[in-house]
């Protein structure tokens, strides 16, 4: 039986459905779970909410909330704790209880859909598929399969989040992209996709990308950089993706500190190196990383290191020199 198929005689049974972004949702994250509510709502489940945690400060995440008028709301534990059997509660985007949400670790997942490596994945419905570019290609293929008329708006937003994903189709892209494109284009609204790729951006992310471009380090093809202390957690993704297109740099990587923690996103196209068990290796023993082959992300607690100093700037200076250190390390390159 195609996925799609199972996934609708689970939701079949259900009055209620719970679906949960993971922190800082993204557009995969977010057109997926949009897409899932259109699902449930094509077998008959009319009690459908969508819970997020964290932040959504990235200004083509808000633009992408925003333009769609998304109904989202914060999350809650108690919504997902001692739900009744007749209530499903999903995860888009990600597999794994407390990983990169609050969910608590001890509350079971009905239903998974989701690209990001990961192990021990649970559910009533799994459907993990490393291979893709995108979740939002999956949940495409399921509205496919189950000959569901989009609208306009879930339309361009799959659209959007694919080409998002992927870059553009140049990064982690299969067929399945592809095809999926070619679904969703004439159903798209183009103006809609205008407004979404065009987001305006604040000048504290340009000040962060800023930063990342004049403390950057490059060895050989491999870039590491920092932006300080930032209050703009997603400018370090667009600072990498930016500092990747250097030429010379086949990995880039970009770390600050937000709040009480170090953030780290990578972008590699070097076939000799996996960014996301890069970062894994080299943080695991004191945060939480791993990724994709040519993109990964991670977040070390500042703990110890704020410890050291009250002082701001001596504190970014140790954090500096400790996260290039491992980085180099594990890359299996000298420092001078």
């Amino acid at each position: 039986m195609r996925p799609a198929m199972e996934l609708a005689e689970l939701l079949g049974e259900a009055e209620a459905l719970t679906i949960v972004c993971h922190n800082n949702p993204d557009p995969d994250c977010l057109a997926s779970a949009l897409a899932l509510g259109r699902i449930a709502g094509h077998v008959g489940i009319d009690e459908r909410r969508i819970l997020y945690s964290g932040e959504i400060s990235h200004q083509q995440n808000r633009s992408f909330v925003n333009v769609l008028d998304m109904d989202l709301r914060e999350f809650d534990p108690d919504v997902v704790r001692d739900r009744p059997s007749t209530e499903l509660l999903a995860f888009v985007d990600h597999s794994l209880p407390g990983a990169n949400n609050r969910v608590p670790e001890d509350v079971p997942v009905d239903i998974v859909i989701d690209h990001h490596p990961a192990d021990d994945v649970e559910g009533r419905f799994v459907d993990h598929r490393e291979h893709v570019g995108a979740t939002a290609t999956i949940l495409t293929e399921y509205v496919r399969d189950l000959d569901i008329e989009l609208d306009p708006k879930v339309a361009t937003a799959l659209l959007f989040a694919i080409r998002r994903e992927t870059l553009g189709f140049l990064r982690g892209t299969t067929p399945d992209e592809h095809g999926a494109a070619g679904f969703l284009t004439d159903r798209a609204d183009s103006s809609l996709l205008r407004t979404l790729a065009s987001p305006s951006v604040s000048g504290a992310t340009i000040d962060a990308i800023g930063d990342a471009i004049e403390n950057r380090t490059v060895k050989g093809s491999v870039l590491i950089s920092h932006v300080g202390r930032t209050s703009e957690r997603d400018a370090l993704p667009q600072a990498a993706d930016y500092l990747a297109t250097l030429e010379g740099v086949e990995t880039a990587i970009v770390f600050g500190i937000v709040d009480d923690s170090i953030h780290l996103s990578a972008r590699s196209t070097d076939s000799r190196i996996h960014v996301g068990d890069a970062l894994s290796d080299a943080f695991a023993d004191v945060g939480s990383a791993g990724g994709h082959r040519e993109m990964a992300g991670g977040e070390v607690p500042l703990g110890i290191f704020a410890d050291y100093t009250t002082d701001d700037a001596v504190l970014v200076s140790i954090v500096e020199q400790v996260i290039t250190a491992r980085l180099l390390a594990e890359l299996n390159i000298a420092e001078e």
